[in-house]
């Protein structure tokens, strides 16, 4: 018996390269871009070992865990890492990032996160990409979060290598990513032996056997699902038109905020500034005394489907994340996911005010 999703016909070097040209064009981009069959810790992995090796100097900002994460990996290249670490709940400013340049001229290559789901912060990239490219290194951008829901400009700002996820307010598959490499980035690869080659790291392998082979035949069996499903989500989104999609994920934050606030219950904003917080995800203090993993189960327990989860590591205990991206970053779901926290703390003890939530989203959404 057939079936639509198993009995497809092999997905073509002409539709791969098709997606491709889709998915540059989403970033405005003229560089070369690498769809990568894996989720985006595959391309982030692959450009910092393809960019770091040992004499590099990297600064690494660091405003959330994959900031962390990324630490990890330039020192297992043998880069000396000079980690810019900003509170989790704030952004970093380019005036930072500057004079940790300045600090040390042989800094060459740069990693820093756009948005932080995790944390619920956003960095000023544009900004940043200034003091960056009068520096001369090289920018590594993960963009993962921010991809859909906000600006995303790599040529325009000087990013080398931007690299986007399906996963988040693109709303498709994790199992599928991409990675913009600029010339600058290529050159860096191609002169660093201990580039990944021969490996599923490797961005080389791409641009030799794909890209300068002309793209007619890919180097392995692409993950066709995952592939259908990118092209779905960029149709979806060329469709909707980029600017309604971001419109939709910034009144989704805006109101998740002002209805948290206008909540009670001792909930608080994790991002202290409303312009350092991300349009993807909102995260909440969990009230003195409460915690937060067991306050989100109680709040899920009737609606398993809510966007709601609690922080993660350190921060299961404190922060609340409401996820409203992709499909939820409706207010819906925002009202929805307010109503559930807000009868959680009801049961908890905590005095809340569901109607004042209500309002404080009906106010906020048109005008965001």
């Amino acid at each position: 018996m057939t079936h639509p999703f198993l009995d497809l016909p092999p997905l073509t070097a002409a539709h791969f390269a098709a997606i491709e040209r889709r998915v540059a064009s989403l970033l405005a981009t003229e560089q070369d871009v690498v769809v990568m069959q894996g989720e985006a810790l595959l391309p982030l992995e692959g450009c910092i070992r393809g960019g770091a090796r040992p004499g590099s100097t990297a600064l690494n900002v660091v405003t959330g865990p994959y900031g962390q994460t990324f630490g990890d990996w330039l020192r297992d290249c043998g880069a000396e890492v000079v980690d810019l670490t900003v509170p989790f709940h704030a952004a970093v400013t380019a005036e930072q990032v500057a004079e940790a340049l300045a600090e040390r001229p042989e800094i060459d290559f740069v990693s820093l996160v756009h948005a932080e789901a995790a944390t619920g912060n956003t960095n000023p990239v544009a900004e940043i990409g200034e003091a960056v490219r009068a520096h001369g290194a090289l920018f590594m951008l993960d963009a993962v979060a921010s991809v859909g829901a906000e600006p995303l400009l790599p040529d325009a700002w000087g990013v080398d290598l931007c690299v986007i996820g399906a996963q988040k307010a693109m709303g498709g598959p994790a199992g599928v990513s991409a990675v913009s490499v600029s010339e600058r980035a290529w050159e860096r690869f191609a002169a660093n032996p201990a580039a990944p080659r021969r490996s599923y790291l490797s961005l080389l392998d791409w641009k030799e056997r794909w890209i300068d082979a002309g793209r007619t035949a890919l180097p392995h069996a692409p993950a066709q699902l995952e592939m259908l499903a990118l092209e779905a989500c960029v149709e979806r989104i060329e469709n909707e038109g980029p600017a309604a999609v971001m419109a939709r994920h910034t009144a989704a934050a805006a109101a998740t905020r002002a209805g948290a606030v206008a909540l009670g219950g001792g909930l608080e904003p994790y991002v202290h500034e409303a312009r350092d917080a991300a349009p993807v995800a909102t995260t909440l203090r969990a009230p003195a005394g409460v915690d937060a993993t067991a306050l989100v189960a109680h709040a899920r327990a009737a609606q398993p489907s809510l966007p709601l989860i609690a922080g993660g590591g350190a921060l299961s205990k404190e922060m609340i994340r409401v996820n409203h991206y992709g499909a939820d970053a409706t207010r819906g779901a925002v009202l929805s996911s307010l109503a559930a926290l807000g009868a959680a703390l009801a049961d908890a003890g905590r005095q809340v005010d569901l109607e004042a939530a209500r309002k404080a989203v009906g106010e906020t959404w048109p005008s965001a």
